[in-house]
């Protein structure tokens, strides 16, 4: 018999391991390494190897900062793991792919939260998660400053993820995945490449189906925006003089901490926009993804998507990049029509305290931009909306509440790991199983049938039914029905 560890791809043979009753393929190249002359540049095939490839360890992560950044970290990062049970199938399993979340700047596949492994096991699906490329080397747009010897191209981690779709077309049935019946899923910037995705023509085919957690879905720019963070980034990395020696010749090093810099600024100067997001070129993406779910070109496929329900009261604590304040706010409103504006400040009592405030930014980065999309998709594909509400008394005690990511611990099935135990040290322990088995038996219901299971109903423009995800489960038609409707006309910044 063979041996079921070595698998056959496209680009040569593979061999895995066995951990923890799991079969374990690690630091996949999907696209070659984006390196030297490759390096802002879109991704290139990967050289066929010969012999047999060792897949026991995971590739490195995106250069970046902060507690990612300190090891493990490199150009060379355009790899992808994949899972799957122990024992063969004599029929292909339903493939999730999970693109991790991060702002753009942050975050890796090799987390141990996204291992994957309770997902595989609980669902008998092959699980794959992918790096690509992120800050300025993913997410900025160097292009004007190309010359004929050396071009620079955009929207690269965008091209990075839709590589890696295209890797999993080719070579998942090798693993006994099914290529026609892959999920897509992400959290925070990961859901954000998901509804991006969702309206790429190049993408159509790749993904049958897509579930976005707490997509900032409105972090999509235009080019004029793209070059102003461009020139904005060069001048932080002292390379207007030669922009195409200093993006060339910079150490990966250098690169982050200007990118630091540049979002830092961006958090005050222009609240509300991100410059690490996917660019609106006319190309790849041809039109703004908001845009494209209103107007019906998006991918017709069913989704899932929703958002927390204290969405913004991580962010001032630990991650100061959206407006959660006043001063910010009245920033982000400065283009918007007085009495729109005032709408949505009253629609949030207490305003400007900071509990207002802080809702406010979280609502307008995460849900209002989450409502748009699932009610442009609601008609055209099956679209199944969720809240969740799940907070251990750790959270609630701490003014967190269900902030944001904290889903994850559920999707991921994390509850009896160290985060999971530390989560529940106060309690909440059972709940926490408890919202674990509703959330994980839908995502993965979704991925073997389209559908969530049990009594999730689909969501429509007339009642929005949207499933509230709790220790105990109930739906509700349009909740916060009022702020909703205080946000209609609301235009973010593009």
């Amino acid at each position: 018999m063979a041996d079921p560890l070595v698998v056959q791809t496209a680009e040569g043979v593979l061999l895995g391991r066995e951990q923890h009753g799991l079969r374990t393929w690690r630091g996949i190249p999907y696209a070659a390494p984006p390196v030297g002359e490759l390096r802002l540049r879109a991704p290139r095939p990967v050289t066929a190897w010969p012999g047999v490839r060792e897949a026991l360890a995971f590739g490195a992560s995106a250069p970046q900062s902060g507690r990612g950044g300190r090891r493990g970290t490199g150009e060379n990062c355009l790899t992808l793991n994949v899972t799957a049970p122990a024992t063969r199938s004599d029929h292909r399993r339903p493939v999730m792919v999970f693109v991790h979340g991060g702002a753009y700047s942050t975050g890796s596949a090799s987390t141990r939260l996204y291992r994957g492994d309770s997902l595989v096991r609980r669902g008998d699906v092959v699980y794959v998660s992918v790096n690509y490329r992120l800050g300025a080397l993913g997410y900025l747009d160097f292009s004007e400053y190309s010359t004929p010897e050396r071009p620079f191209d955009s929207n690269l981690g965008l091209r990075d993820q839709l590589a890696a779709l295209e890797w999993v077309r080719r070579n998942i049935a090798a693993f006994g995945g099914d290529p026609d019946n892959v999920t897509l899923f992400g959290e925070s910037s990961g859901a954000n490449a998901v509804t991006t995705l969702m309206c790429v023509p190049a993408a159509e085919g790749l993904f049958a189906r897509a579930i976005a957690e707490s997509p900032p879905a409105a972090s999509a720019y235009g080019p004029d925006r793209a070059k102003g963070w461009a020139a904005e980034f060069l001048d932080i990395l002292d390379g207007t003089a030669d922009p195409v020696r200093a993006l060339t010749t910079a150490a990966p090093d250098a690169l982050v901490r200007a990118g630091d810099t540049l979002a830092a600024r961006g958090a005050d100067e222009a609240p509300g926009t991100r410059a690490f997001a996917p660019l609106v070129d006319g190309d790849l993406l041809p039109q703004h993804p908001l845009e494209a779910f209103a107007s019906g070109r998006q991918h017709r496929i069913p989704l899932v998507i929703g958002t927390n329900a204290h969405e913004g009261t991580l962010f001032p604590r630990f991650l100061d990049i959206i407006p959660t304040d006043p001063e910010r706010i009245e920033k982000m409103f400065a283009e918007t029509d007085p009495a729109l504006k005032a709408r949505i400040q009253a629609a949030y009592r207490g305003y400007p305290k900071r509990r207002a405030a802080v809702r406010l930014g979280g609502d307008v980065t995460f849900w209002e931009p989450s409502v748009l999309v699932a009610q442009s998709h609601a008609t055209a594909a099956p679209t199944y909306a969720y809240r969740y509400d799940f907070a251990p008394r750790l959270f609630d005690l701490t003014g967190f509440g269900a902030t944001h990511g904290t889903e994850m611990l559920a999707v991921f099935g994390a509850g009896d790991r160290p985060l999971g135990r530390a989560a529940t040290a106060l309690g909440g322990r059972g709940g926490l199983r408890a919202v674990t088995a509703v959330v994980q038996s839908h995502w993965l219901h979704f991925a073997r049938h389209g559908t969530p299971r049990g009594q999730w109903p689909v969501y429509s423009t007339q009642r929005r039914e949207t499933l509230i995800l709790d220790a105990q489960p109930r739906v509700e038609a349009d909740p916060n029905a009022e702020l909703r409707k205080a946000w209609i006309g609301y235009r973010h910044r593009r």
